[in-house]
């Protein structure tokens, strides 16, 4: 009795013929809701064999009826295994129209859902019954139920002609100000080289070699999103989260990093550093140090905060990947495409890190292009938006780095300058020349 009940909940036999009626006898019912079904979905072997040949008739362009089928089926011998063609009489006359045929196709998909669904709950059970840690039960479980996940997100195709009327009403709301374009950065150049800023579903790939600053402005942009009410979480790799914490707060509170790190703080450094906290407690802002993180580790951990906005990722050539035979190349690769799935799936921006090649060094400016990102050219391919950082000098207590959006693909490319001031950890947009000074045979910065 327990299992006819679990069938019934997991099939609709009525849902199954009603589909298979309209096509055997309206036209219009395969336009309607034939090509949004596989015959895997019904759960009837008959009623699956059966729309595999409708299928084939309808996409050839040839007439759908219970004699064409019939013979097809014939022709192939599996019209007696499907009940021949007292049975496909039996369908065509229940049906009720293609005006139904629509939500009939939608019961079939569900029941073939949730089918999906117990098998993949059966096959975690065992996961959970086996030896593996708690950490790789977990993992694996995630990855059994990636794919229904995916199934359930996938849209149909819709008319240009529909968009377009949403993106009008958009347009408008962006005119009224009751919309906004992105979600700003803060850098005034930066957010207009972005149309606005950042966008959901965007790939943002920040570039530098080491020790120039891309932690800690990815990490100001990051506070900043977060400050603006945007959930944001930080996976560093390379910091732990004590030193994200700290230079949080010497970025908030306007406290001397060094002090902060010394603990040689004045009575002014605690007070702004209590201010810091304050201004830190509602910011939703996190910190996750796991180093190695694979890809299915990524999206666990954005998944495990309540409306993300914001990934960051520090930095790509610190991720492990679970393709351990493959080359390097192959692996970033992965991960790079990855992340760009992750975060149109997710309706998340992502700002992940880079590395860049040594050959950037022998460069008089030090000034990066797209030939110097680490390890693939997947990296450029995959991202809507490159970002590149590079020294260009010290100027009394801050350094004056360079900021380039040599890939854009929603706006406008160039570079400018930033200020960085080291000391507590803040960015600002330079006025100042950021291009090298003309030979004229003394000596100049490097």
């Amino acid at each position: 009795m327990k299992e006819s009940t679990t069938s019934m909940l997991r099939w609709s036999c009525e849902a199954e013929q009603a589909v298979l009626g309209a096509l055997l006898t309206e036209p219009r019912a395969w336009k309607r809701a034939g090509d949004s079904l596989i015959p895997g979905q019904f759960y009837d072997p008959r009623h699956g064999a059966i729309f595999t040949v409708i299928a084939a008739l309808a996409n050839a362009g040839q007439a759908v009826d219970v004699v064409s089928v019939f013979e097809r089926m014939q022709a192939e011998g599996k019209a007696e295994t499907c009940g021949g063609i007292v049975y496909l009489n039996e369908l065509a006359q229940s049906s009720v129209g293609a005006g139904n045929v629509v939500r009939h196709a939608e019961i079939v998909r569900e029941k073939s859902a949730q089918r999906d669904l117990a098998a993949a709950i059966a096959d975690a059970a065992e996961i959970v019954a086996g030896n593996d840690s708690v950490g790789t039960k977990l993992d694996n479980i995630a990855a059994l139920l990636a794919p229904l996940e995916r199934k359930q997100t996938r849209q149909a195709p819709r008319r240009i002609a529909e968009i377009a009327a949403e993106r009008t009403v958009y347009y408008q709301q962006l005119a009224e100000g009751t919309a906004i374009a992105g979600w700003p950065t803060r850098i005034p150049r930066l957010d207009r080289m972005l149309n606005g800023g950042l966008r959901a579903g965007g790939l943002y790939i920040l570039a530098a070699r080491p020790s120039v600053g891309k932690s800690s402005f990815s990490q100001a942009i990051g506070l900043q999103l977060a400050a603006d009410g945007l959930p944001t979480l930080f996976l560093s790799q390379e910091m732990g989260e004590g030193e994200v914490a700290d230079r949080a707060v010497s970025n908030a509170g306007r406290v001397d990093y060094a002090a902060l790190l010394s603990g040689r703080m004045g009575d002014e450094d605690w007070t702004r550093a209590a201010d810091a906290l304050e201004h830190l407690i509602p910011v939703p802002f996190f910190v996750d140090d796991q180093p190695a993180l694979t890809l299915r580790d990524l999206k666990a951990k954005a998944r495990s905060i309540d409306g993300l906005k914001v990934l960051v990722l520090d930095y790509l050539q610190l991720c492990s990947s679970d393709q351990t035979e493959s080359n390097r190349n192959t692996q970033i690769e992965q991960i790079s495409r990855g992340l760009k799935a992750f975060a149109k799936e997710a309706g998340i921006a992502v700002i992940a890190l880079s590395q860049l090649n040594r050959k950037v060094e022998d460069r008089a400016n030090k000034r990066p292009n797209l030939g110097d990102l680490r390890d693939s050219g997947a990296i450029e391919q995959d991202a809507d938006v490159v970002l590149f950082l590079w020294p260009v000098r010290e100027n009394g207590e801050h350094r004056i780095v360079g900021l380039g959006v040599d890939k854009n693909r929603q706006g406008r490319t160039g570079e400018f300058g930033l200020d960085f001031h080291g000391a507590t950890q803040r960015w600002t947009e330079s006025t100042a020349d950021i291009n090298p000074p003309a030979k004229t045979g003394g000596r100049s910065f490097d």
